[in-house]
């Protein structure tokens, strides 16, 4: 792990390790494999459910959140269909399940202030030493700012992130939701799909994704919580930059992933996986009858990507999928996204949204044992 991208001045995991820890991703991720957790409402294009992560309680249960989304479209308003509609957090004794609802959220439960909820987005669970915190996005009913203003479409709004905060998934209540993040900045002015967690030195991290009032691209944000402290504060705008090629328009990344420290790991520092969604464009393109058919990638129909960095360093990332996506769906429109991550000492779990041949996107997922963990990196 010796050799260093002089024109990145970024340091460059040798060949063979990089192999060990895609192929650690592509069996979690393993589109063939993977179990149904929770079906949409309808198979149909525009249902989905998803966009959460799954935590391990101090009593071995699995909770599991996400959103029900229905069909609609954000670039054209609420008037195309009911779009994100309900949260839910689901219980299970195993991984893979079969998962229970255990409370369920609609758009007026979460309603913060006076602006009404238009569509619910991504959310997480994260364990503190004193209960639990479940952050969630929304788009609410709120104008642009005055100079891009002109740019809103008729029924739409402008996504933020709100958390509350219960001694136990039990007592998560919608009435002590608050305010968390929002932006006023045109170049970032939606905020939304939360992905919480610890840093070696104490304070909490929360990735997000932004897009712009136009539309045209979805970036990484960052923002800290120092140990102790009641807000978090935006460090970075884009920890992952944009990629070259297959994800061009949208490098949004959902979940981090701790690598045990197992056979090629064992004396490395201690290093984790970033999964992201990519995409070539926001909207489709019509491909050239005589190219090369493949999933691009676009709003709403990501593939999946896959990113490393040492703990030590954090916010630095690495790109492992430079010129092609590494998680695509077999089916529907490739469509595979939303990926998130969960590790003990039993193994490491995978959930993520998964395109259909009816196009709908039910949220899978897959367990590993840690002996094929360790069979993997060995």
């Amino acid at each position: 792990m010796g050799r260093r991208d002089n024109n990145r001045e970024k340091p460059v995991l040798e060949a063979p390790l990089a192999r060990k820890l895609i192929a650690l991703a592509a069996e979690l991720v393993n589109q063939q494999a993977a179990r149904l957790l929770v079906a949409p409402y309808r198979g149909a294009s525009g249902f989905w459910f998803g966009g959460g992560n799954v935590i391990r309680g101090s009593d071995g249960i699995f909770h599991l959140v996400g959103r029900f989304r229905n069909q609609g479209d954000s670039r054209t308003g609420l008037g195309a269909g009911e779009r994100g509609l309900e949260l839910s957090i689901w219980a299970a004794e195993r991984f893979e399940g079969p998962y229970e609802k255990q409370l369920s959220f609609s758009k007026a439960d979460l309603q913060v202030g006076a602006d009404p909820v238009l569509s619910i987005e991504g959310s997480c669970l994260h364990k503190t030493p004193g209960g639990i915190e479940l952050y969630v996005s929304s788009e609410k009913d709120r104008p642009y700012p005055a100079e891009v203003r002109a740019h809103q479409k008729p029924g739409t709004g402008i996504w933020s992130i709100d958390g509350i905060i219960g001694e136990s998934v039990e007592t998560l209540d919608a009435g002590r939701i608050q305010p968390l993040l929002r932006s006023e900045t045109p170049a970032t002015l939606h905020v939304k799909d939360p992905t919480v967690f610890d840093l070696p030195d104490g304070r909490t991290a929360m990735l997000y994704c932004t897009h712009p009032f136009s539309w045209t691209s979805s970036n990484t944000g960052l923002a800290l919580r120092e140990s102790r402290a009641a807000s978090f504060v935006v460090e970075s705008d884009s920890v992952l930059p944009r990629g070259f090629v297959w994800d061009v328009a949208a490098a949004r990344v959902t979940a981090r992933l701790q690598v045990p420290k197992l056979g090629a790991l064992a004396d490395l520092p201690p290093i984790s996986l970033f999964f992201y969604d990519g995409a070539e464009c926001l909207r489709m393109h019509e491909q050239h009858a005589h190219a090369v058919s493949r999933p691009r990638g676009y709003s709403c129909e990501e593939l999946g990507g896959l990113a490393w960095g040492f703990d030590a360093q954090f916010p630095l990332m690495h790109r492992l999928s430079t010129d092609r996506a590494l998680f695509i769906s077999p089916h529907g429109s490739g469509c595979s996204r939303y990926v998130a991550a969960l590790v003990n000492e039993e193994g490491i779990g995978a959930a993520w949204q998964q395109s259909q041949p009816d196009l709908s996107q039910p949220l899978v997922g897959r367990w590993l044992p840690i002996e094929q963990v360790a069979a993997i990196l060995a």
